[in-house]
């Protein structure tokens, strides 16, 4: 491919902020540079479309070790294959927040086309029916540039400086970065007593060849797009390379380059090129010293007002929460509690911080979550913990015991749950076996109980935001109880439904219409809790797995099932060795598939789903096809299976305890 040809696919920066592109669909910010391959689009509700959803879907709970997300579906040129990327020096929680809104930008931006990627500043987001392992060309390279030139005296020594710099990355990414990270960054000193930074970075499955190859070949790259530019991007979907006169990552690399940046080939030095650099360094350093000292001056008086602030805030917080029905502990009596954060006293790791056990004067056991301190976060999750959960009182919400503010330190204590959380028993093969239908069906009801509070029965209206097992504790005696309100959001009483541009939770349990559009309801928490329903019963994630040959969606798997009349084969198999009645499970599975209708207007409210679960003789309507695997259907309301809805009318008239295969709970439209 000429070099002619090459410049004409770059995406320049400039460009990019003249796309056509429709932004007040999405509130996700705007991706720095992207490529919607155009040659070959698919059509709305086709085989492909069917497997990008699903790609999509699967694609944010395959996150490896290092950041590295890939999912591949389908047959033929119908195949979706789906990576992305983020960069290695950004933190897990910040990785899955740009991922979850690259998916929705992405598909937003580039509708119907077979192929695209868009570049976000942490992470890079592909899709395309062609391997990524072939796409070895610049068809879809992103280059941004630096509109700094560098000094013409200076140009030829600044290019010096930065192949070493990034050859030498490469061959450390390659060689030292491992299989799973390929990434490296680091500094060197330029021209100028500047400083310049660098990073470069391979997607993991890349062999050692094809990394050190796709990152020489873009390298070599930079005298014919990058010549002379003080810094510069090369965005390709195999690597990418950046570097800049000033640090843009968090973290830098031992870098030593092993040719001096001050030697120049061919050149001799000489006494006047010699005294001019000098001259010239002690100027600089006369001058830096200067401008150092004034903003030495100028910071040291800020930060004096700054403090002052700082102690008044902190006031005005202790203050605020002091009226909430909680205690304020001294941060050393936490921190002996916990034996100074220990790791061996850590119980897990949330969005904004880590939960830790403690143990009180007296043998009292607590569970302190310290909130991270590089949390953006990290205060308004923090009041909106204390001020809220601290008024709430109901047996199946954790309880909220105390808090502790001191300097940048934000501690939050809350009753200790022996059993953790419910994913770690759902999930475990060993652990569900615990768990047969009675208590299963106790924390179902307990859960259910605790939503309705929040929704009708407290002081205000409380969205969750965030439902989901891992989120529900257990204590001594396995009763449920809801945890981490750090992202709910309050409703005054004439408040039905509310808008964010901030989506936060987690992708699989959101119901669409927030995912999408950021409209949030209690309907949105009764989505997420017939996830939550599905998992209990199936004992399943909320993601793709195998089915025979076949890749099954959750949502998907559990619509087919109960449609077809084939329920047993979604149970939890330990179940059908206990004593519950299919007829019950199955009632809860159609209870799961009312709550994630597309819908909102379908979805019950908890106070309906409540009624459900204490009365087995209400008749629940026909769910419609769950929210993101929605097909034609020119009958969606045509009663399923009639004849056998008879038969089990005539049996439960009878009073038997049905546990049939082909076992369906009675179903018929209610008013609402």
């Amino acid at each position: 491919m000429s070099t002619r040809t090459v410049k004409l696919l770059i995406i320049w920066s400039s460009f990019i902020s003249t796309y056509l592109v429709n932004k007040t669909t999405l509130a996700q910010p705007d991706f720095v540079a992207y490529v919607c391959e155009n040659a070959s689009n698919y059509t709305i509700n086709s085989t492909y479309q069917q497997n990008l959803d699903n790609a999509l879907s699967a694609l944010p709970s395959t996150n490896s070790s290092s950041g590295f997300f890939s999912f591949s579906t389908g047959q033929g040129n119908d195949r979706v294959n789906s990576v992305a990327l983020c960069r290695g020096d950004v933190n897990p929680e910040f990785c899955q927040s740009c991922l979850n809104d690259s998916i929705i930008k992405l598909r937003s931006i580039c509708p119907n086309t077979r192929e695209a990627i868009g570049y976000y500043e942490n992470c890079f987001l592909y899709y395309s029916n062609q391997s990524i392992l072939e796409q070895t060309g610049f068809k879809l390279a992103g280059i941004l540039i630096n509109t700094q030139n560098t000094s013409d005296g200076s140009r030829f020594r600044w290019e010096w400086a930065i192949t070493p710099l990034l050859d030498y990355l490469r061959k450390k990414a390659v060689n030292d970065g491992g299989p799973l990270l390929k990434f490296a960054a680091g500094n060197v000193s330029g021209p100028d007593s500047s400083t310049i930074y660098g990073l470069v970075q391979c997607i993991p499955n890349l062999s050692e060849r094809e990394c050190n190859d796709c990152l020489e070949g873009s390298i070599n790259e930079i005298p014919n797009f990058l010549n002379g530019r003080a810094g510069g991007r090369f965005l390709l979907p195999r690597c990418n390379y950046r570097y800049e006169t000033y640090r843009f990552f968090n973290e830098i690399a031992d870098i030593s380059p092993r040719r001096p940046v001050s030697q120049q080939p061919g050149k001799e030095n000489n006494t006047k090129r010699t005294i001019i650099l000098v001259t010239v360094i002690i100027t600089v350093i006369v001058v830096m010293i200067m401008v150092l000292l004034c903003i030495f001056i100028t910071l040291r008086k800020k930060r004096k007002k700054m403090m002052q602030s700082s102690s008044k805030l902190v006031l005005m917080e202790s203050m605020a929460i002091g009226t909430s029905e909680c205690l304020q502990y001294n941060f050393s009596t936490l921190k002996a509690a916990t034996v100074d954060f220990s790791e061996k006293n850590q119980l897990g790791r949330g969005g904004f911080g880590s939960v830790y056990k403690g143990n009180l004067e007296g043998g009292h056991e607590i569970a302190v979550k310290r909130l991270a301190r590089d949390s953006g976060q990290g205060d308004l999750e923090f009041k909106n913990e204390v001020l809220l959960v601290a008024k709430l009182q109901h047996r199946n919400l954790v309880r909220l015991i105390g808090f502790s503010i001191e300097g940048i330190e934000r501690l939050l204590v809350y009753e200790f749950m022996p059993n953790g959380s419910l994913d770690r028993f759902i999930f475990d093969p060993t652990k569900r076996t615990l768990l047969d239908w009675e208590k299963r069906y106790k924390i179902i009801h307990g859960i259910a109980k605790g939503l309705l509070y929040l929704h009708e029965d407290s002081r205000l209206t409380i969205i969750h935001r965030d439902m989901k097992t891992s989120n529900v504790l257990l204590d001594a005696e396995m009763n449920p109880k809801i945890a981490d309100f750090g992202m709910a959001r309050l409703f005054k009483p004439e408040e039905t439904q509310g808008d964010t541009s901030r989506i936060v939770g987690t992708y699989g349990y959101m119901a669409p219409e927030y995912a999408m559009h950021g409209q949030f309801s209690v309907k949105s928490d009764v989505f997420s809790f017939g996830v939550l329903l599905l998992e209990m019963v199936t004992g399943q994630k909320n993601q793709f797995f195998r089915i025979g040959e076949n890749m099954e969606h959750l949502h998907s798997f559990a619509w087919k099932s109960w449609r077809n009349g084939t329920v047993s084969e979604l149970i939890d198999p330990t179940l059908k060795m206990g004593s519950g009645s299919l007829r019950d499970i199955t009632r809860i599975i159609h209870i799961g598939l009312l709550c994630i209708q597309e819908n909102v207007n379908d979805r019950p409210t908890m106070a309906e789903v409540v009624h459900m679960l204490n009365n087995f003789s209400v008749v629940l309507p026909i769910p419609s096809e769950p929210a993101f695997f929605m097909h034609q259907n020119n009958n969606p309301h045509m009663p399923l299976l009639p004849e056998y809805c008879k038969s089990l009318t005539e049996s439960s008239a009878l009073g038997e305890n049905i546990f049939s295969a082909n076992g369906l709970s009675l179903s018929d439209f209610i008013p609402r």
